[in-house]
């Protein structure tokens, strides 16, 4: 998800369908134009067009155009250490994310103790990627009707679209009324939902924008400028690598678990978004807490950072699926490209004791000397 920078959406402009009825019809002709055209009506939806928000876009081309001019002020007497803090906010940004807004809200994939609760919230907070209430209502419409026009960022659009264009026009009609049917009570029961919903305009700018600008202002007596734009840097890198998973992680990548869908299998994109590429197994299996089947720590430092909470008592019930259902739904509707490492099978090489006699015979030795 990603911000809607002024204002909520507001209703799209329709295409209204025109008929012409003709004077001096038969009554008969009449009855036949009137069924004809209910059959229409009711087999055909009206035209949808596109309303740009020009806020939207002179918002995003000023964010963008900012973060090049922050990444050549990288080089050009910018300190280290005010690089080094922007990435510092960039990882914990990324926790709100793909930890809290992600893992925990919209999928409720594992719970957590208030005090984690209350950190992630910060954390994506400092994101600036909509409320979490918002971001969440979003990301369950985006799961519930992938690929329609009642999903915001409908990747059958293209790539602009389901990366960053969804958020520079108005929403299609079916994503405000399909997002009316999606549960939403266990958020709104939510008081650190609840707060943060009620103080986003006053914590956002502070958390987003202020804080990280000042500290290196103060700290170390990094230029004004030069800490903002290198701010607004962070931000546009923080929220392309998000888009990445609504755009490239629905284009390019394998489909192991189901082939009928669009999300795929991106290594690159996990890489950039602490875990959230394996996006073919996360749509198949939405409530696994690593969003991924194997949770690797190296291209998923989400699920590391989840199973560290957990030593430590604050991540609980975290839900994840059997290999044996993951064998028989990839076997059933996946693309052939599901390979699961059998741990059984495995050898450490020759004189192994777990090698079968028929594995010792069938070897091959070149060169061998009596």
């Amino acid at each position: 998800m990603a911000p809607n920078l002024f204002g909520t959406s507001a209703t799209l402009f329709l295409e209204a369908s025109q008929q012409n009825v003709h004077q001096g019809k038969s009554t008969a002709e009449k009855e036949s134009n009137q069924t004809s055209s209910v059959q229409k009506s009711s087999s055909s939806k009206p035209k949808y067009q596109w309303q740009i928000v020009w806020r939207n876009v002179f918002a995003f081309l000023y964010v963008h155009t900012a973060a090049v001019y922050g990444f050549y002020l990288l080089f050009n007497g910018t300190r280290f250490y005010t690089f080094a803090w922007s990435m510092a906010i960039m990882v914990i940004s990324a926790l709100g994310i793909t930890a809290g807004a992600h893992r925990l809200w919209a999928h409720r994939a594992y719970k957590a103790r208030w005090p984690l609760r209350f950190f992630l919230m910060i954390c994506q907070t400092i994101a600036f990627q909509n409320h979490i209430y918002e971001w969440v209502r979003d990301h369950r419409v985006h799961h519930k009707f992938t690929d329609t026009d009642a999903d915001p960022h409908n990747a059958k659009r293209g790539f602009f679209f389901s990366h960053m264009g969804w958020l520079l026009v108005r929403k299609h009609p079916d994503v405000m009324n399909k997002g009316k049917t999606v549960d939403m009570s266990d958020l709104e029961n939510d008081p650190i939902v609840v707060w943060q919903k009620r103080l986003y305009l006053l914590l956002m700018p502070l958390c987003t924008f202020i804080i990280p600008m000042w500290v290196p202002c103060y700290f170390w007596n990094e230029k004004p400028l030069n800490s903002w734009y290198v701010t607004m840097m962070r931000y546009a890198i923080s929220l392309n690598f998000t888009w990445l998973v609504n755009s490239a992680a629905h284009i390019w990548g394998m489909k192991p678990y189901d082939k009928s869908i669009s999300p795929v299998e991106n290594k690159w994109v996990a890489i950039l978004t602490a875990g959230e590429g394996w996006h073919n197994y996360h749509h198949v299996f939405p409530w696994d807490y690593k969003a991924g089947e194997l949770g690797f720590y190296k291209m998923n430092w989400t699920t590391l950072f989840l199973d560290t909470c957990a030593r430590f008592g604050l991540a609980y019930d975290m839900k994840t699926v059997p290999t044996d259902v993951i064998k028989k739904r990839s076997g059933r509707t996946g693309d052939g490209t599901w390979d699961h490492h059998n741990i059984e099978e495995a050898r450490w090489g020759w004189g192994d004791k777990d090698m079968k006699a028929d594995e010792v015979n069938e070897v091959e030795i070149i060169n061998k000397i009596e």
